[in-house]
């Protein structure tokens, strides 16, 4: 369920997306918000599954041989199902639903051609409704960006949230 955001929770946003590790005392400081208000704020995004603070590695620098994506055809009806299942599997960085060519697309990452080879052939066949797939390898990532929302980047508020046809 989408959260209604105020130009404070996108400013926090923002702030921790450039540096998920800023006290809320630092936060505080720099935006005049009383540090208990930004601790409740930034607790009721991530409870709301708007905002996840991690540490991103570029999986190919930490000893991941193996990073792809591919793209997936679903039986009619079966698309969403598959994604619920994709998302379960430990190799799986990124699911979506999607448009045109395939209907899933998934982002997979192995420790090796061996590991790539059973999510392939093994893991892949037990999930039902999937009728074919395309893998599409990374030779190199040129950018892993997670600062949507900062700057002139920010999407302006509409009358209805993404996906809600009010």
């Amino acid at each position: 369920m989408p959260v209604d955001l105020d130009e404070t929770d996108r400013k926090l946003i923002a702030i921790l997306q450039q540096d998920g590790r800023r006290s809320f005392k630092d936060i505080s400081e720099e935006t005049g918000i009383p540090a208990s208000s930004v601790r409740y704020r930034v607790q009721r995004l991530e409870e709301s599954g708007t905002l996840q603070i991690v540490g991103v590695a570029d999986p190919l620098r930490i000893g991941f041989d193996r990073l792809a994506l591919i793209g997936i055809k679903c039986a009619l009806g079966k698309a969403r199902e598959v994604c619920e299942e994709l998302s379960k599997l430990s190799e799986t960085s990124y699911v979506v639903l999607t448009t045109g060519q395939f209907d899933v697309m998934v982002e997979v990452v192995c420790r090796d051609i061996a590991h790539y080879t059973e999510f392939l052939h093994e893991l892949l066949p037990k999930i039902d409704g999937i009728t074919g797939t395309e893998t599409f390898f990374v030779l190199e990532a040129h950018k892993l960006a997670y600062g949507w929302g900062i700057g002139d980047e920010s999407p302006t508020p509409t009358d209805g949230a993404a996906g809600d046809p009010s």
